[in-house]
Parts: structure tokens; sequence; C-alpha cells
């Protein structure tokens, strides 16, 4: 009987961890989001958030405990991800035959997460290595080439931390099934927003170069 709980104790303990480190990471998105949004406002509002996350250091101390959570958070999922052509194809078959929006999700899930594990080490390590972080700093990157990158990271980032969001609450039955359009209705909405307000913040950035 003992021998027979731990794959299934095994794998709570792991969708709980997946969970718990997927929520941190989108409330950091969300925040981060928001104050890359403060351009919107004023590039010097911007550059004073910039120099007081410096100046205390939380900013050199987020980057590389983002990334280690990031990594973290992928190395758990990828055990349920079709990383084979042939599982892929299965997965796709299911999906179809299912007739269930959430599996689809889930696919989107998969692609996002491989460009942001990517896009993320390469987005932070450009960053840190060319302090102070301002908003001169970023329109220079943006007018280098950067702007092709943030076009496809951006809704990336955003639609992996939204379908998550959405997915850990069907998960934990925080979502129900009563529920779920209205769920579905809002995560669009919220997810709308933020593109929305990283697109203006990028076109503001644009501009100060």
């Amino acid at each position: 009987m003992a021998s027979s709980r731990v794959p299934l104790e095994g794998k709570t303990r792991l969708d709980f961890w997946q969970a718990a480190s997927g929520a941190l990471l989108a409330l950091f998105v969300c925040v981060h989001l928001v104050l890359e949004g403060t351009v919107v406002i004023s590039p010097a509002l911007t550059n004073g958030i910039a120099w007081l996350l410096e100046v205390t250091w939380l900013a050199q101390l987020a980057a590389p405990i983002v990334l280690l959570l990031i990594v973290f958070h992928f190395y758990i999922a990828a055990r349920k991800m079709p990383f084979r052509a042939h599982e892929l194809g299965i997965f796709v078959q299911h999906s179809k035959s299912l007739k269930d929006f959430d599996t689809w999700l889930w696919l989107v899930q998969v692609f996002t997460a491989i460009v942001i594990l990517l896009g993320a080490f390469y987005h932070v390590y450009t960053v840190m290595t060319d302090l102070p972080i301002n908003v001169a700093g970023s329109a220079k990157r943006l007018h280098n080439g950067w702007l092709a990158f943030y076009v496809v990271f951006l809704p990336c980032v955003i639609l992996h931390t939204g379908i998550g969001v959405y997915r850990i609450a069907v998960k934990f039955g925080i979502c129900t099934k009563s529920t779920k359009p209205r769920w579905r209705k809002w995560t669009w909405i919220v997810m709308a927003c933020y593109l929305l307000l990283g697109a203006l913040a990028l076109t503001r950035a644009w501009f100060q170069g």
C-alpha cells in the first residue's frame, strides 16, 4: 500500500511546487510590467523607480532569483511536455477528439514556455550587464534591434502567465465548471490590458531614442 502511494504523493508535491513557482512568477510579471508601464506616464518616474531598485540591490538580487525560479518551474513542468514529434501528434489528436478548449491552452503554454526560457536569460543578461537601468538604455536597445525580440517575447510572457493563472485556478478548484466562462472572459481581458500596457511602454520608450 505504501509503495503505491509514493508516486501519487510525489506527483502531488510536484504539482504543488509547479503551481507555487508559477504563481510567484506570475506575480513578478504583473509587478514588472506595471513598473515598466510607468514610462507611459513619465520616463523620469521609470528612471526613479529603476534607480531605487538598483541602490537597494533589489534589481541585482531579483534577477538571478527569477532566473532560477524560471528554470525550477520549467524543470518540473517539463515532465508533462510533449517534446517528441510523435508525442505532440498524439496530443493534438486527443485534443481534437476531446474538443476541450483547455487542452489547447496547455499546448500554448508549452510553446510559450520554451520561448520564455530562452528569452528570459537573453533579456536579463543584456539588461543587468548594461547598468544603470534607464529609459534611455531601453530606447537604445530597441533601436539596435531589440524591438523584434520584444514583439515576440512580450505576448508569449502574457499568454503563458494568464493561461497559467487560469489553469492553476481550475486545478485547485478555485475555478469551477460553472464559473469557467467568467474566468476565461476575465483572463482574456486582463491579458489584453497587460499587452496594451506593454505595447504602450515599448512605443513610449522607442520615441525616447
